[in-house]
């Protein structure tokens, strides 16, 4: 059973708070602006992201988002919301499916799948989908916090 959860109110949940079925998800949209930040950000100019003539003539048709890109807006619900704050990525696997086209809203599910409390890590499957149909997943590894710092006072 899912259970879609919102970011904790300390903005990270620790080890002991994750439960196999926790889901987060965020929608984001992959606007011109972001493809290119992005581009300047990776250093990654190929013109099928950035030119609409060059990418027209492509099997795309078209312009696409770069795949890192889409695949950073994981990175975001696992950063800022499930686990969130603290949580440090070990490994991911992506697979592609479909393109993301400029101006697509992706949806990005986060889903817990293993709890491993010797090794204080999670497993999560990561999906994006575009219009309900599955643009890319993948399995995630995190290390999660065991316990929270004292406020400071």
């Amino acid at each position: 059973m899912v259970e879609l959860v919102q970011q904790h109110p300390s903005g990270g949940y620790i080890l002991e708070e994750l439960r196999v079925g926790m889901a987060a998800e965020k929608i984001i949209k992959a606007t011109e602006e972001r493809i290119r930040r992005f581009a300047e950000a990776s250093d990654d100019f190929n013109p099928v992201h950035l030119d609409e003539a060059f990418a027209a003539k492509t099997a795309y048709r078209g312009r696409i988002a770069h795949g890192l890109l889409s695949a950073s807006f994981g990175s975001a619900v696992v950063g800022t919301i499930l686990p969130g704050a603290g949580s440090i990525y070990v490994s991911q696997t992506l697979k592609f499916h479909l393109p993301v086209r400029v101006d697509d809203t992706v949806v990005i599910r986060i889903t817990v799948v293993e709890v491993e409390q010797e090794q204080a890590r999670v497993r999560l499957n990561c999906e994006g989908f575009v219009d309900g149909k599955l643009i890319m997943d993948g399995i995630a590894v995190v290390r999660v916090p065991r316990r929270r710092k004292p406020s400071a006072r």
